[in-house]
């Protein structure tokens, strides 16, 4: 009986034994479950956080290029090496937190860590003691500089007024000129940006419109505040269509920077107006969104996956509760190579293949899709909407003469 009371509690006490020691397979089950919601939750929080950075409005204030000297006398300026202080061409120079602006020419030298520049002008602040800038593409800050006539108008959007500059020109007989162009600005930009055309379009007969448009810090504030990367924006562009129009248009070229390029591609094929459309210029565009999303995952390291995910977050009604967007992105929409057939009218595109920030290849392939109708002009070095900065004569040149060719120059 002792015995059988001994063997018992044995068996018992190897059966606790077991009960209470977990198996080695199971720890490791819940160790990848562990590593995999660690996982899930660092991919979701990186594609929230990339998701808010793509539709927050946000502007060009990194000033992260560093000034070793400043030699006002002999008119140069010595900045650290960067992908864009090595690239030739006249250029803004943004310091002092964007209360300083100067203007920078061709590269005198480079030596070891420093690139040594033109310093053609500073229009304000103190250079002399700025350690930080940026360079920027714009160039002119106020259409005036280019010595033609400006008048400030505004322009009656959904949202509100939205301010513009309108330089007009005249038709071989001395008329007010009833062709028009409407210049519309890249992401975080403003119309400055647009000024570089200016000189050219007024020589070729057409009166400009530079506007503004929502969220950019100019025009009225959408209700949420947010990018809709084109798919909205384009209002405020066929307001101003409507506004030339109303004003003796009767030809409108309209012409876009970079995101500009996107939200003028939507005004050409969904405005009323489109009749009145003759040809669109695109510097640097967006043609389809999907492929600069992607390309700027991977500038920042990140997989595929997450950018895709980006795309269907902002792309859907997720997005108002990640990004405070009001409606979703239709990507579909604004993606122009899926869309090529639809396109009935002339398209020039420059763009740099090697632009850094809106890739080449969605140009390329709608060039491809469409030769009857798109033209593309191949840049290279010239990096993001610093095509005119880098090569005017080219950039102006290839525009002349393909609006010439088409019978849209103003001696046609």
């Amino acid at each position: 009986m002792s015995g059988n009371r001994a063997g018992a509690e044995r068996a018992g006490s190897h059966r606790a034994s077991r009960s209470d020691t977990v198996s080695p397979w199971v720890l490791g089950l819940i160790a990848v479950g562990a590593a995999a919601s660690a996982t899930a939750a660092v991919a979701a929080f990186v594609t929230a956080k990339f998701s808010r950075s793509v539709v927050i409005p946000t502007d060009s204030s990194d000033e992260s290029l560093r000034i070793h000297s400043v030699d006002e006398g002999d008119g140069t300026i010595t900045l650290g090496v960067s992908a864009d202080s090595l690239v030739a061409g006249r250029y803004s120079l943004w310091f002092a937190g964007g209360t300083g602006h100067a203007r920078v020419g061709d590269i005198v030298s480079v030596t070891a860590g420093r690139v040594t520049r033109r310093l053609e002008r500073v229009d304000y602040g103190d250079l002399a003691d700025a350690r930080w800038c940026r360079l920027g593409s714009w160039y002119y800050l106020d259409p005036r500089e280019t010595g033609l006539d400006v008048v400030d108008v505004e322009v009656e959007t959904e949202l509100g007024l939205a301010p513009a500059w309108f330089v007009p020109a005249t038709d071989d007989q001395g008329h007010p000129s009833d062709r028009w162009v409407i210049q519309v600005h890249g992401r975080g930009v403003r119309r400055a940006e647009t000024i570089r055309a200016l000189p050219l379009f007024h020589e070729l007969g057409y009166s400009t419109l530079q506007i503004s448009y929502r969220n950019d810090g100019e025009a009225p504030r959408s209700p949420d505040g947010r990018y809709a990367l084109g798919d909205t924006e384009w209002h405020d562009v066929d307001a101003a269509m409507k506004y030339a129009i109303d004003n003796g248009a009767k030809q409108l070229i309209l012409m876009g920077w970079s995101m500009g390029g996107a939200t003028v591609l939507q005004a050409a094929t969904r405005s009323v107006r489109a009749s009145y459309l003759r040809a669109v210029v695109l510097d640097s565009p967006v043609v389809a969104w999907s492929d600069t999303i992607v390309f700027q995952g991977h500038l920042n390291h990140l997989p595929e996956p997450i950018s895709k995910g980006v795309m269907a977050t902002i792309g859907s009604g997720v997005g108002k509760f990640v990004a405070g967007q009001a409606q979703p992105i239709n990507f579909k929409r604004l993606d122009f190579v899926a869309r090529a057939a639809e396109i009935t009218f002339p398209i020039l595109i420059l763009h740099s293949d090697d632009d850094g920030f809106v890739p080449s290849t969605a140009s390329r392939r709608l060039a491809e899709a469409r030769p009857d109708v798109v033209t593309l002009v191949p840049f290279s070095i010239a990096k993001h909407v610093r095509l005119w900065n880098y090569d005017p004569v080219r950039w102006t040149n290839s525009i002349r003469d393909w609006l010439t060719s088409r019978g849209l120059a103003a001696s046609d």
